[in-house]
């Protein structure tokens, strides 16, 4: 193990629920900067501890491994230094019990590269932008959010964000703000096991596409030449939206063919 694979501290952590977690580390050096939606790589040992409310590894870690795994960037494009995460933890996973397990001043590995095309930089400051999210999936629209809310007046913005119950969405108190003091900016939690207590949404997110929810409350129309949608989150979710979108002559944005369909995947880990 080299310690020199260290180059970040945790400067803050809050747990919203058991498993689910906001991080915020402090890197030894200041970063590149980087556009609000990119992701880097973070890591730790084999031989680090895991949290109690872990499960056995599927899968061993050797003591001497270094687990890297992608997330995306929560913290706002200013922030080159200091770094937010929203981890979930996966019981049997390599590498995020043990990141559950790190306190204030723990160090890690954070990747020097940041990197992705999952970002609003493709898309016309006038359009429309629909940011939808199951779980942890939420992250990179924060960063965007945090970064451009104020930058596109022109622009409705509006945040799905899928959730089981209601300490399952994190950020809800700064989505909450926002969308009281952005008039361009739409908050739409959904829960699917919500007791009589939620007042909100309780819709699957793709029925907001077909039940025509979203325009209603919102005024965006489900129109590739006005609103852009991004996608990112649990891949059931991410097929499903998708098949609805291409119904209405969504294409999928890449590199080579630019589109107003936005699609981020990661794997569990």
């Amino acid at each position: 193990m080299e310690a020199t694979d260290y180059n970040a501290t945790v400067i803050g952590k809050m747990l919203v629920t058991p498993d689910l977690m906001i991080l915020r580390v402090h890197t030894d050096e200041p970063r590149e900067n980087f556009k609000a939606g990119q992701y880097t790589v973070v890591g730790l040992y084999g031989a680090e501890p895991r949290s109690a409310n872990s499960a056995p590894e599927t899968d061993p870690t050797p003591p001497g491994k270094l687990v890297l795994r992608p997330y995306s960037i929560a913290s706002a494009l200013s922030r080159v230094q200091e770094f937010e995460f929203y981890i979930s933890q996966v019981k049997s996973g390599q590498l995020t019990p043990r990141l559950f397990q790190l306190e204030l001043g723990g160090r890690l590995h954070v990747g020097k590269r940041i990197i992705g095309v999952f970002t609003l930089a493709d898309t016309p400051p006038e359009a429309d932008i629909v940011m939808v999210a199951t779980g942890t999936g939420l992250a990179p629209y924060i960063c965007f959010l945090r970064s451009h809310v104020n930058d596109r007046p022109n622009s409705k913005m509006a945040v799905i964000h899928g959730a089981a119950k209601p300490w399952d969405l994190g950020y809800f108190s700064e989505l909450t703000f926002l969308a009281s003091t952005f008039p361009n900016f739409y908050y739409l939690p959904t829960l699917t096991h919500a007791d009589h207590t939620w007042a909100g949404h309780r819709l699957w997110i793709e029925d907001f596409l077909v039940s025509g929810e979203l325009e209603r409350a919102t005024g965006i129309q489900v129109n590739p030449d006005k609103t852009h949608f991004f996608l990112c989150g649990n891949p059931t979710m991410v097929e499903k939206v998708t098949q609805i979108l291409s119904a209405s002559d969504y294409q999928r944005h890449s590199r080579q063919r630019p589109g107003s369909l936005h699609v981020e995947e990661f794997k569990s880990r």
